[in-house]
Parts: structure tokens; C-alpha cells; sequence
């Protein structure tokens, strides 16, 4: 079975920084591009960022572009999504996801930016 898990969401200040992972299984990355969503409180689902198979090409949402950064380790598996110059309005639970609608996704990890 297709299995994503995400991890390295916390508690952190405005200005911090966290480093997310997707550990997948079921599936082999390397042939599909990977993304990663966000959803805030009451919010819908917003995509955030998206690499190609091989990793050479990413885009970013208007929102955190400049300050996250999404690359993939074909060989363990793993697609990341670094997270810098946090801001309230980050706060939400971060989804990976193998579809560009998000519908295969994790269960997600909670970022909450505050001080």
C-alpha cells in the first residue's frame, strides 16, 4: 500500500526555521513529481510547493517563495520542504502528496508559528 508520513513539525517563533520530511513507501518517487501542501485552520487546502522527477525543476506559491525550500532523495525515498523566515500566517498542518490536487497525501504535520 502507498504510505507518505510526514514529519518535523513543531512549535517555533516568528523568524525560526524546521526542516519537513516525507518518508514514502508502496511507491518509487523517482517517477513522479511530489508535492507539498499546507492547510490553516478553516482554510482549504493550499499547495505550496513542487519538484520534478529528478528534482531540476521546483515552483513555489507566491507566499513562501524566498523562504522554503522543497528538494527529494530519490535514493532513500524522501521528499523535504525547509521552511525559513516563519511567519504566523505558516500556521497550518503540512501535507505531502503524490497528485498535484493533493488527493494521495499523509496524515500531515502540524506547524504552528508563535511567539
Amino acid at each position: 500500500a502507498v504510505q507518505l508520513v510526514e514529519s518535523g513539525g513543531g512549535l517555533v517563533q516568528p523568524g525560526g526555521s524546521l526542516r519537513l520530511s516525507c518518508t514514502v513507501s508502496g511507491f518509487t518517487i523517482s517517477g513522479d513529481w511530489m508535492y507539498w501542501f499546507r492547510q490553516a485552520p478553516g482554510k482549504g487546502l493550499e499547495r505550496v510547493s513542487s519538484i520534478s522527477r529528478g528534482g531540476g525543476v521546483t515552483w513555489y506559491a507566491d507566499s513562501v517563495k524566498g523562504r522554503f525550500t522543497i528538494s527529494r532523495d530519490n535514493a532513500k525515498n524522501t521528499l523535504y520542504l525547509q521552511l525559513n523566515s516563519l511567519k504566523t500566517e505558516d500556521t497550518a498542518m503540512y501535507y505531502c502528496a503524490k497528485d498535484s490536487q493533493g488527493f494521495q497525501r499523509g496524515q500531515g504535520t502540524q506547524v504552528t508559528v508563535s511567539s
